[in-house]
């Protein structure tokens, strides 16, 4: 799984000009379920965001987690996020899972992300068309992979 989490002041997502999901101050995470992803991926993912350190504390330091701030969180899936762009300059997709695997994966990992964080996500609508809009704060933009933990 690969996740692309950025630090906001607000986001959003909208489906055919609705507004699906909106937070204010909290995580906007996009994410991408591989082939060979499962439980194990999203266990290591949920644990690291919800403890990930990027909010400010009183002095400027980034030293305050999602759940010390007592933020808000917004998951949109994004197949996108598995391309690989190794060969040619069209994007393969045939690293991201099929929809019977990833649909579920998503599925769980909001329902873990929210259970961790005590408060119910925002979310996308899986396959959808969506117009995701957010004030990244900071910038601070930070991606995750399972399969390469650094």
């Amino acid at each position: 799984m690969r996740v692309v989490i950025q630090r906001v002041s607000q986001a959003s997502v909208s489906i055919d000009g609705k507004v699906k999901s909106s937070i204010n101050q909290g995580f906007m995470i996009l994410l991408g379920v591989g082939n060979n992803d499962g439980p194990e991926d999203i266990q290591w993912l949920v644990r690291k965001i919800v403890a990930l350190r990027i909010f400010d504390n009183a002095d400027g330091v980034m030293n305050l987690s999602i759940k010390d701030i007592d933020g808000e969180i917004l998951v949109v899936s994004q197949f996108t996020l598995m391309a690989s762009c190794k060969k040619g300059n069209r994007p393969s997709w045939l690293n991201a899972a099929p929809h019977s695997i990833s649909i579920p994966l998503y599925e769980q990992f909001c329902k873990e992300l929210s259970d961790a964080l005590g408060k119910p996500v925002g979310t996308g609508e899986f396959g959808a068309m969506m117009d995701v809009s957010l004030v990244n704060n900071g910038p601070t933009t930070i991606c995750l992979d399972t399969k390469n933990k650094e």
